[in-house]
């Protein structure tokens, strides 16, 4: 396995954002996650978008960071928001999700990032227990979906 950093807008990393979208919408009901995000938002020193490619070359697993500081949706200053943690179900149950939350986080410490935030929805159980398994506990809302019933947020100290 073979993490490589790409742009969001790669074109593997536009392949599996289109597949974790559809299984947002399977999940949630709905067209998947509204959160505007850009290319851009991945930048280095600003953020970074990974994905783990297996030993044929074929994109199996992605998640991006991209910095976010106090703004009006409940960000704080020196914030790294995790996005798009995605692997393939054929690959799932294999710890390439915890490999790249380990890269994301390691990345966001070494750009003076102080605290890993993420989204995630009551509908993804395993998302959770990633997270809380990694160390992560319950903060407060923020972000697109901050005011719904079924969002759940989660912070790390970096």
């Amino acid at each position: 396995m073979q993490i490589r950093r790409v742009s969001f807008d790669h074109p593997d990393a536009v392949k599996l954002n289109d597949q974790v979208q559809a299984e947002y919408a399977v999940r949630y009901g709905d067209d998947g996650d509204a959160t505007v995000m850009a290319a851009s938002d991945f930048k280095p020193p600003n953020g970074i978008y990974l994905i783990a490619y297996d030993e044929l070359g074929t994109p199996v697993a992605s998640g991006g960071w991209r910095a976010q500081d106090a703004n009006d949706e409940g960000n704080l200053d020196g914030d790294a928001e995790v996005k798009r943690m995605y692997v393939i179900k054929q690959m799932r149950g294999r710890g390439l999700a915890r490999r790249i939350l380990a890269a994301l986080e390691e990345d966001a410490r070494e750009a003076g990032r102080i605290r890993m935030v993420l989204e995630t929805g009551l509908k993804q159980p395993e998302a959770i227990a990633l997270y809380t398994s990694s160390g992560y506990e319950p903060c407060a809302k923020f972000g697109y979906y901050r005011h719904y019933e079924s969002s759940r947020c989660f912070a790390k100290r970096l």
